[in-house]
């Protein structure tokens, strides 16, 4: 790739806060309504993390009503403000679309307390 490239993908992209799949986030995403901006929170688990760099996505599944519903957005988005980290998971796998099938406690993932 071309060194200009890099340099332009570089200054675009935002420091983030460390997470990885398993984990509860809390994204606080813009919301654009007509002339109003305004901030609203999803909060799941982390499905998958996917690409790299400028172009990274994470997915996050969360059950709204009994019907899970899952949200991708670009890690380095400007229209992501933040992530917060609720709580750290243990999981053994990279992708976790097993919890597709899954409901109730079934669904569960062990937290991981010593990284709290």
């Amino acid at each position: 790739m071309d060194e200009r490239i890099r340099e332009i993908e570089k200054a675009q992209m935002k420091k983030v806060t460390s997470f990885n799949i398993g984990d509860t986030v809390r994204v606080y995403a813009k919301i654009v309504e007509g002339a109003r901006e305004r901030v609203q929170v999803f909060e799941g688990t982390v499905m998958k993390r996917q690409n790299g760099g400028i172009r990274e996505t994470f997915t996050v599944r969360r059950i709204s009503y009994g019907v899970g519903v899952e949200k991708t957005w670009p890690l380095h988005s400007p229209r992501v403000e933040k992530i917060e980290v609720v709580r750290r998971g243990i999981v053994r796998r990279a992708k976790l679309f097993y919890l597709r099938g899954r409901a109730g406690k079934a669904s569960k993932i062990k937290e991981d307390i010593a990284k709290r």
